[in-house]
């Protein structure tokens, strides 16, 4: 895993090729199927270009969208491995409808499929790597369907300015600092899908409990939890919360972490702040993203547990598959 991590940035050099192009629907209008790390492609869309209209499907068959919305969307069946029954189920089913169709994997059923209806897709490069580690490359995939250049392009530019190599000692000292505790980790509602990145990173990557929320909604609620008497001092002892500050955050959503922070610390829970660093929102993004990336093998490391397997997930298929 560590390896994946080090060449991440030379996923920024992908080119991505849309195949049978001239079948594909030119719309602004989009609904991607995915599961696991294949939607996160449509969820870092949504965090740079939140005005995208494109629905996330995680589920599966096909979401409830009217019959407008159907007839004028792109239907996008996304599977890094090609095979995740959810999305198969989606593309066959949309298929059916006579749904606009395009996909994106490194192979499998899925594209066999793509190739035999004509079905316009884009090949991930398959270097081995687990889906979670190849955001970039399906992040171009899924831009060079929907059409956004302006993105493709700015993706493309982080190569020579994103080492993943500096970032390692900052995830080694944050995975050390975490010891022995779970991971509560904050943003705002703008940045959700870094904090829920950062989330299944520690799950998948880290193999320990991790969770995430957003303000201001968890001022509203969650933050009650640990209003910490000694009754229930235990319950709230493992957590460690590490917020996630962006300065393009609403000013209001800034203040309120600053108290949470304070509140949180006087009742004796750890808290690490890390300001997303960029000079481009996708920068930020990629970044705090590699950081949770470090942070998440150093912490499988930390427990002696190797990170990039998921053999929790495996046993799972095959018993769901008997």
């Amino acid at each position: 895993m560590r390896d994946a991590v080090l060449a991440f940035s030379t996923q920024f050099e992908f080119q991505p090729v849309v195949e049978n192009k001239e079948n594909l629907k030119v719309t602004d209008s989009f609904v991607l199927t995915g599961m696991g790390g294949s939607h996160l492609n449509a969820d870092l869309l949504l965090a740079v270009a939140p005005h995208t209209d494109i629905i996330i499907h995680r589920d599966y068959g096909l979401p409830l969208v009217s019959a407008e919305k159907a007839a004028k969307s792109l239907f996008i069946a996304s599977s890094y491995s090609g095979n995740t029954e959810e999305v198969i189920e989606a593309y066959n089913e949309a298929k059916e409808k006579g749904y606009a169709l395009a996909a994106i994997a490194v192979g499998g059923t899925l594209l066999e499929l793509a190739k035999a209806d004509g079905v316009p897709y884009v090949a991930i490069p398959d270097t081995g790597i687990q889906p979670r580690s190849a955001l970039a490359f399906s992040f171009m995939a899924l831009l060079s369907l929907t059409g956004k250049d302006a993105f493709l392009k700015e993706t493309q530019s982080l190569r020579t300015i994103i080492d993943p190599a500096d970032i390692e000692q900052a995830g080694k000292d944050l995975a050390a600092a975490m010891k022995d505790r779970v991971p509560l980790v904050y943003a705002s509602r703008a940045n959700e899908t870094v904090a829920w990145n950062w989330k299944i990173k520690l799950n998948e990557t880290g193999k320990i409990p991790a969770f995430y929320n957003v303000f201001p909604e968890l001022n509203h609620n969650e933050m009650t939890g640990f209003d910490v008497v000694p009754t229930m001092k235990h319950l709230a002892a493992p957590f460690h919360v590490v917020l996630l500050e962006d300065g393009d955050d609403h000013p209001k959503v800034q203040q309120r972490m600053d108290v949470l922070a304070t509140l949180y610390s006087k009742r004796g829970l750890p808290v690490t702040r890390l300001a997303l660093d960029g000079n481009t929102r996708l920068e930020k993004i990629f970044r705090s993203l590699l950081l949770a990336d470090w942070t998440a093998v150093h912490t499988a490391a930390l427990y002696g547990l190797e990170s990039e397997h998921v053999p929790m997930v495996e046993e799972f298929k095959k018993m769901i598959a008997s």
